[in-house]
């Protein structure tokens, strides 16, 4: 049983190096994010293994290893180190003034269909912001878990059978729906399949190109024909948008989209849609935040500005 006069008295950097230990999983990964020696790190944790009378963690050839004791800590340590940060937050934030540096991780889509939307406003109230992006990825979550960026926008579902349910965003996180999408079947204006009946055959007969966003090639559609014994005839995959128009422009390919974000080339006539011919519960591009975020003055500023401007 812990000494709670011990734990009162405990160096509050012992609590740090606990947090990011358990983050990290390794005493090098955790050194470097705290700017320490790696022995400073193994003391710390000499320490906090008295102090909470347990191991913390074992060693396994992959790292270290919480143990239940530690897993149980985590949460608890969290929420105390949180509070503490939480003590140095500006309580008023006037955006004319502010030259804070916004980070932000979106799905490619989210360039068209979000970024026009709230960066006049945000640019013309707060002339000296700096809004940092990257593309969405596999660490995306672990970035926003993190805090190492302030958003994030992705897609997710809200069709029960996907895998990127909106309910797989992790407990830590708020998020909120800017818009829902649904994805079209693209192709070049004089393509042989307009001369067919469209319909689930005509779809799958013809090649398609893959758009990889977010770093994930397959999504709904994919999992419902994979669930149905069907499957895509994949002829190219690309993760540019623009490369992936150019080809499906000059080729017989077919490709599937969010209709947002390329609804200028089908109203320029560029290309033509067709409906997918499969039933599909439209998914959603979602803002998400760290709930450490909810009420610091100049994240709320832009995160209900971005809410806003987007609905």
């Amino acid at each position: 049983m812990v000494d709670v006069k011990s734990l009162l008295k405990c160096d509050m950097n012992l609590l740090l190096c606990l947090h990011v230990l358990i983050e990290e999983r390794s005493v090098s990964k955790t050194a470097e994010r705290l700017f320490l020696s790696q022995s400073a790190v193994s003391k710390q944790l000499t320490k906090l293994r008295a102090l909470f009378d347990d191991p913390l963690f074992e060693r396994e050839s992959k790292g270290l290893f919480p143990t239940p004791k530690a897993l149980a800590l985590a949460p608890k340590i969290h929420q105390i180190l949180l509070q503490i940060e939480k003590l140095t937050v500006p309580e008023v934030f006037d955006p004319k003034d502010s030259e804070r540096t916004f980070t932000i991780d979106l799905v490619e889509t989210a360039y068209t269909a979000i970024y026009p939307h709230f960066m006049p406003t945000a640019l013309a109230d707060a002339p000296n912001i700096t809004i940092n992006s990257s593309t969405w990825s596999s660490d995306s979550f672990k970035r926003l878990l993190k805090r190492e960026v302030d958003f994030g926008i992705g897609i997710f579902e809200l069709d029960e059978r996907a895998s990127t349910h909106v309910q797989c965003i992790p407990d830590e996180l708020d998020y909120v729906e800017l818009c829902l999408d649904y994805s079209v079947c693209l192709m070049r204006n004089d393509h042989p399949a307009l001369q067919e009946e469209w319909n689930l055959d005509t779809f799958l007969k013809y090649r398609h190109i893959q758009l990889v966003t977010g770093g994930a090639g397959d999504w709904l559609l994919m999992e419902v024909l994979n669930s149905k014994q069907l499957e895509i005839n994949k002829a190219a995959n690309v993760s540019d948008i623009t490369s992936a128009i150019k080809l499906c422009k000059q080729s017989d390919l077919l490709m599937c989209y969010p209709y947002n974000s390329v609804r200028d080339y089908i109203d320029s006539g560029e290309l033509v849609m067709k409906p997918v011919p499969v039933d599909l519960v439209p998914g959603g591009l979602f803002l998400l935040w760290h709930k450490y975020f909810d009420s610091e003055p100049s994240h709320k500023w832009l995160r209900d500005l971005i809410i806003e401007q987007t609905r």
